[in-house]
């Protein structure tokens, strides 16, 4: 079990010291290069929200598990980030492969399973974007990691070596699937718990975006949908426990002595759920983001997924 889980989280959370710093540093800004949180990747999820949509109308409104869909439709999206391209939908089998997805539902040897199953799926790509790699078309974060890897092959600490990308894969895919999808499942389990709130976000968002499609623009035009979105974060406590940490220096707190380079795991729920922060911490109250005009408002306890720089020390 442990080292299931190390497998997954050492590269972004868990490794120590430089080998963090150079990985993070390094995901981060080819995010970004690809588009992350701009107008190239918005593309690739209006794409991936069609082929869900045309699953979800299939249905026909009859009763139907929404977590294998989902999460097949999150995992392509992050599949294009790694590859350059869209699976195609539905897009199940990706989300199958996951070895931390379904973990409280299934067995260990299953999850097992799932992990080798995945980690065969990442040698199969890295092979076949070897074979094409091009430095002057570098298309995913893949090929990205193999031309560093090329130009530092002489170097002798280089940290872009093989085993960094499978667990830089691994975290990807685990981190992005589990927040997103786990989000994506309250939303839709509270808009049919609060059909009047799901009606006034269905109105706002027909009022301002017609036919057009979303995109990134659209978000300081819909204040009621941004606070709802942001209430379904801090009401569900996606994230309850936040990464490791570690203090930096020795520190005391409320009469107790901290050392330097103690453990500390924050409990983000106990902030998201903070009576002295929030009207109505156990109610799903959109109006914590909303001013009395209407305008969306981001409050400073709103920390659904991280309270600080996660620790770059501990193993």
């Amino acid at each position: 079990m442990e080292s299931l889980c190390f497998c997954c989280w050492q590269v972004l959370f868990f490794s120590p010291g430089e080998n963090w710093k150079v990985m993070r540093r390094f995901t981060i800004s080819t995010l970004r290069d690809f588009g992350m949180g701009k107008r190239a990747i918005e593309d690739q999820i209006v794409e991936e929200c069609g082929y869900l949509i045309e699953n979800l109308e299939f249905r026909k409104g009859k009763p139907f598990e929404t977590i294998t869909i989902i999460n097949g439709a999150v995992a392509n999206i992050i599949v294009s980030v790694l590859l350059g391209k869209l699976l195609g939908s539905p897009s199940v089998a990706i989300y199958n492969l996951c070895p931390a997805l379904g973990f409280v539902f299934k067995n260990y040897k299953t999850v097992l399973q799932n992990r080798d199953d995945f980690l065969a799926f990442i040698q199969v790509i890295f092979k076949e974007h070897l074979k094409k790699l091009d430095k002057n078309d570098q298309r995913s974060l893949i090929d990205v990691f193999f031309v560093r890897q090329k130009e530092e092959k002489s170097g002798t600490n280089s940290y872009f070596h093989n085993e960094n990308l499978k667990n830089l894969v691994l975290n990807l895919f685990t981190a992005g699937m589990e927040t997103t999808s786990t989000t994506l499942h309250w939303g839709l389990l509270l808009m049919m718990k609060y059909p009047e709130i799901q009606q006034k976000v269905q109105n706002e968002i027909a009022t301002v975006l017609g036919s057009n499609l979303p995109c990134g623009e659209h978000r300081t035009k819909i204040p009621y949908t941004s606070a709802v979105v942001h209430e379904i974060l801090r009401f569900a406590n996606i994230v309850s426990m936040n990464g490791p940490h570690s203090t930096t220096m020795d520190v005391t707190l409320k009469g107790y002595f901290i050392p330097k380079g103690t453990y500390i795991i924050p409990f983000l729920g106990s902030v998201l759920q903070d009576k002295s922060q929030w009207e109505k911490p156990g109610d799903f109250y959109p109006e914590h983001f909303l001013d009395p005009e209407g305008k969306f408002v981001k409050k400073e306890a709103f920390m659904p997924f991280s309270a600080a720089r996660s620790d770059d020390t501990k193993p």
